[in-house]
C-alpha cells in the first residue's frame, strides 16, 4: 500500500528523546522508532523536522556534525505547582528561569532541532530523570520544562507554518495537544508508544498553571465519581499493572492527549485494541466503569494504526553468512542441537524473565537436549542469584548475558537459533522488534498470545502460525506460564528433531511475515492517516472496533450485527436487528458461558428460560458453593486457574489478599471460603480473566 499523490505535507516529530541517528546518543526504541520514520517521510518527498532536548551534548554533536546554532532565544519563569504529598521538602510551588536556545542539524534530509537550557542538559550519560528523583530532585522535572520549552518552540520558531506535529508517549506531551487546540495550522497527531495505565493521573494545580502559562483555555476534567466496583477488584489492580488510584486532584493525562489531538497513532493493531476496551483483563470491569472509558468512546473515530518495523539494518543483513557452529560452539554449546533464543532488557515482569528461567530451569533438569541463549540486557548486571544459579546448574546448555553488545552479535545469535523465546507479560510490549527480528532471520517464535504481539502470527491457526503461543499473563508469579513455556519448548524441540519439513515451514513463514514489517510500510501507513486530516477530512469511526467492543449506541441500526451481539451478549443490540428467538437466546447463554460472563447468562434466563436445557442452567447455578466443612468449591471445566481476592482495609492503594484455590480435578477447585465481599479471579484456557462472585448460600 503505497500512499500516492499524497500533498507534501511538513511533519514535525517531537519526544523527549529523538537522538537514533547516533547510536552513541541512543537510550530506547523509540528514538529508533522516530529517525527511521523520519528518514522515511523525507524520502517521500515531505519536510520532516524533529523537536528534542540537547541534553547538555551539544558538544559531542559538534565533534561529528555541522550544528547550526539559530537566531532563537526565550527566557521566561515557569512555575511548577508541587504535590505536597510527595515534594515534601518543597514549597507549594517551584519557579524555574530559564533561557532556552535552539541548535540545528541537517541530516539525510531531516531537520533535527535541538533545545538546550539548564534543565534540559542535564542527565547526559542517562537522558531520563530516574524515579528516585520524584519528590526529592527539581531534575524530575526535566520533561515537563521539555514539554514546555516544545510548544513555546513550536509557536515561536513555526508560526503560522502548517504542519502535523506527531508527539509520542502521552506521559511526554500531556499539554501539547491542547496547547495547540486553537492554532489551525498545527494539526496534533499523538502517539501511544506504550501501554502505560490508561488512568496514569498527574497533579491537576500543576497542568492548570502550565496551562495559563501557555494561554491554554481548557477546562480539566473533576475526579472520578463513585464507580460502586468491588473494593477486591480495585486493589487487585496494582498487581495487574495496568490501573493505579490516584487522589482527587490528579487528572489523567491520556484524557488530555486522547481529547485535544486530531489523531491518535498506535503502533499495531492489536494494542489499538487493547488500550481500547482491556478485554479479557482482570482491569475490564473497572475499566468500563472509569470516565476514561467514555473518553475512549467518544475518541474512538480518531484512533488508527501508523505501525512500526524492524530496522533496514537487520533486514539487509544475510543469515546464511551466520557460521552456526562457530557462534554456537564459541559460546560453548552445540550446534548439533536445537537453539533457543532470548533477547530483551532486563525486566522481569515485563519481559516474564522469571518464568522463562524456570521453564529453562525444569526442561533442562529434565534432560531435553537443548541449548538457550538468554540476553536480559542490563547495564547494571542482573541482580537476581536465581538467574545465576540457573546458568550455572546447565553449563554447556545455557549461555547467559546482560551486557550491551554490538548489534551484529545479536544477530549472528539470532541467526544461529532455531526459536525465538518472547513470554511478555502485562500487555506492555506494543510491537515487540526484537521479536520481529529474530524471526526475520528465521527463529520460529514461542510468544505470549498478548493482543500487541498478535501480528507476528505465532497464535494463528495450524495452516498459518508462525509458530507456538502461550496465553498472556497477568500475574506477577505465574505458574501456569511457566508450565505452558517448559511445555512449548518440549513440542517445538521434537518438532525440529522429528518433523525438519514442518520446522522448514514455520521458519520460512515466520521470516516472511516479519520481513513485511519495514519503514516503508510504516510510512505508507501513517501518510493514509495524514493526508485527510492535511485536507480537512472528518475521520470516521471504525465499524469493526465499535463491533468488537461493543459501542452498539455509536453506530446506525444497519451496521450492528446479530454475531456481535450474540458475542457481547447484548440483548438489545441484537434485537436492533432481529427477535430475540430460542436459538438465538442460546447461542448468547453459550457464548456467555464461554466466557464466563455469568451476568449476561443470568439475563438471558430472565429472558427466555426455556430456551437453555436445565441442565446448564443447573451448572451455571451450582458452580460455586460451600460445602459443609466450610471450605469452597468451584466449578468450571474451561478454568485453569481460581483465586479468592480479599480487600485489605485501608485506601485503594492496599495489596489485596490473594490466595489461589487447590485444583482436585479437571475444572474442579476447592480452598478456604473468602469472607464476605471477597471475589473469585478466574484465569481461563482461552487466557481471558474475569471476575466471580462467591456465594454463601
Amino acid at each position: 500500500m503505497t500512499v500516492v499523490n499524497a500533498p507534501r505535507m511538513h511533519i514535525i516529530e517531537t519526544y523527549f528523546e529523538c537522538c537514533g541517528f547516533d547510536h552513541t546518543f541512543l537510550q530506547g526504541g523509540t528514538s529508533v522508532y522516530l529517525w527511521n520514520l523520519s528518514k522515511a517521510f523525507a524520502a517521500r518527498g515531505h519536510r520532516v523536522s524533529i523537536v528534542t532536548p540537547a541534553h547538555g551534548r551539544l558538544d559531542d554533536l559538534r565533534r561529528r556534525y555541522e550544528v547550526e546554532d539559530l537566531p532563537y532565544e526565550d527566557a521566561y519563569t515557569l512555575p511548577v505547582a508541587l504535590d505536597p504529598r510527595v515534594w515534601r521538602e518543597f514549597p507549594a510551588q517551584v519557579e524555574l528561569d530559564l533561557r532556552t536556545t535552539a541548535h540545528r542539524i541537517r541530516l539525510a534530509g531531516v531537520d533535527l532541532y535541538f533545545l538546550s537550557n539548564e534543565y534540559l542538559n542535564r542527565l547526559p550519560d542517562t537522558f531520563y530523570p530516574p524515579y528516585s528523583a520524584k519528590g526529592r530532585d527539581l531534575v524530575f522535572l526535566k520533561p515537563l520544562v521539555f514539554q514546555v520549552d516544545s510548544v513555546r518552540f513550536l509557536r515561536g520558531w513555526f508560526g503560522d507554518e502548517k504542519a502535523v506535529v506527531h508527539a509520542h508517549e502521552p506521559y511526554y506531551h500531556y499539554l501539547l495537544p491542547a496547547a495547540l487546540r486553537d492554532d489551525p495550522t498545527k494539526l496534533v497527531v499523538s502517539n501511544v508508544q506504550s501501554n502505560m495505565p490508561i488512568a496514569k493521573k498527574v497533579y491537576a494545580p500543576e497542568v492548570q498553571g502550565l496551562f495559563e502559562l501557555l494561554d491554554v483555555d481548557v477546562k480539566l476534567p473533576g475526579a472520578d465519581p463513585a464507580h460502586g466496583v468491588p473494593e477486591a477488584v480495585v486493589q487487585y489492580q496494582q498487581l495487574t499493572h495496568l490501573h493505579y488510584t490516584y487522589p482527587p486532584d490528579h487528572v489523567a493525562l491520556y484524557e488530555l492527549t486522547a481529547q485535544h489531538a486530531d489523531l491518535i497513532d498506535f503502533l499495531s493493531p492489536g494494542q489499538l485494541d487493547f488500550y481500547a476496551g482491556f478485554t479479557d483483563t482482570p482491569f475490564e470491569p473497572l475499566f468500563r466503569q472509569l470516565p476514561i472509558a467514555d473518553v475512549v468512546r467518544r475518541n474512538a473515530h480518531k484512533m488508527f494504526v501508523g505501525g512500526c518495523a524492524i530496522s533496514d539494518q537487520w533486514l539487509a543483513w544475510d543469515p546464511a553468512g551466520v557460521d552456526r557452529a562457530e557462534v554456537l560452539g564459541g559460546l560453548g554449546l552445540d550446534p548439533a542441537l536445537p537453539t533457543f533464543f532470548h533477547n530483551a532488557r532486563y525486566a522481569v515482569h515485563h519481559k516474564g524473565q522469571v518464568e522463562l528461567m524456570r521453564a529453562v530451569d525444569r526442561v533442562l533438569g529434565e534432560g531435553l537436549a537443548a541449548n538457550f541463549v538468554i540476553r536480559c540486557i542490563s547495564a547494571d548486571g542482573v541482580d537476581d542469584p536465581f538467574f545465576h544459579e540457573v546458568a550455572a546448574r546447565h553449563p554447556g546448555r545455557l549461555h547467559f548475558e546482560w551486557e550491551r553488545v554490538e548489534e551484529a552479535r545479536v544477530f549472528s545469535f539470532a541467526a544461529a537459533s532455531d526459536f525465538a523465546l518472547f513470554p511478555s507479560k502485562f500487555e506492555m510490549d506494543t510491537f515487540l522488534i526484537a521479536q520481529g527480528e529474530a524471526m526475520a532471520v528465521g527463529a520460529v517464535p514461542i510468544a505470549t498470545d498478548q493482543r500487541g504481539m498478535e501480528h507476528f502470527r505465532h497464535a494463528d491457526g495450524p495452516e498459518t502460525t508462525t509458530g507456538f503461543a502461550v496465553n498472556r499473563s497477568f500475574a506477577e508469579d505465574d505458574e501456569l506460564l511457566t508450565a505452558a513455556l517448559a511445555d512449548r519448548i518440549r513440542q517445538a524441540a521434537a518438532l525440529w528433531t522429528n518433523d525438519p519439513d514442518r520446522y522448514r515451514e514455520l521458519s520460512e513463514r515466520a521470516a516472511a511475515v516479519a520481513r513485511t514489517f519495514t519503514w516503508d510500510h510504516c510510512a505508507d501507513l501513517h501518510l493514509a492517516a495524514f493526508t485527510p486530516l492535511w485536507e480537512g477530512r472528518p475521520a470516521v469511526l471504525s465499524r469493526e472496533l465499535a463491533l468488537r467492543h461493543g459501542w452498539f449506541d455509536l453506530l446506525p441500526d444497519e451496521q450492528v450485527t446479530t454475531a456481535a451481539a450474540v458475542a457481547h451478549g447484548d440483548i438489545a443490540a441484537y434485537e436492533r436487528s432481529a427477535p430475540l428467538d430460542a436459538d438465538a437466546a442460546l447461542r448468547m447463554f453459550r457464548a456467555a458461558w464461554e466466557r464466563a460472563d455469568f451476568a449476561a447468562c443470568e439475563r438471558v434466563l430472565a429472558r427466555l428460560p426455556e430456551a437453555v436445557p436445565a441442565a446448564e442452567t443447573d451448572r451455571l447455578r451450582t458452580r460455586c458453593r460451600v460445602l459443609a466443612d466450610g471450605r469452597l468449591e468451584y466449578r468450571l471445566p474451561h478454568a485453569e486457574r481460581v483465586e479468592a481476592v480479599e480487600a485489605r482495609p485501608g485506601s485503594a492503594r492496599a495489596l489485596p489478599a490473594v490466595r489461589t484455590l487447590e485444583r482436585t480435578g479437571p475444572g474442579v477447585f476447592t480452598g478456604p471460603a473468602p469472607e464476605a465481599g471477597g471475589l473469585l479471579l478466574l484465569t481461563l484456557s482461552s487466557g481471558r480473566v474475569t471476575w466471580d462472585e462467591v456465594r454463601h448460600g
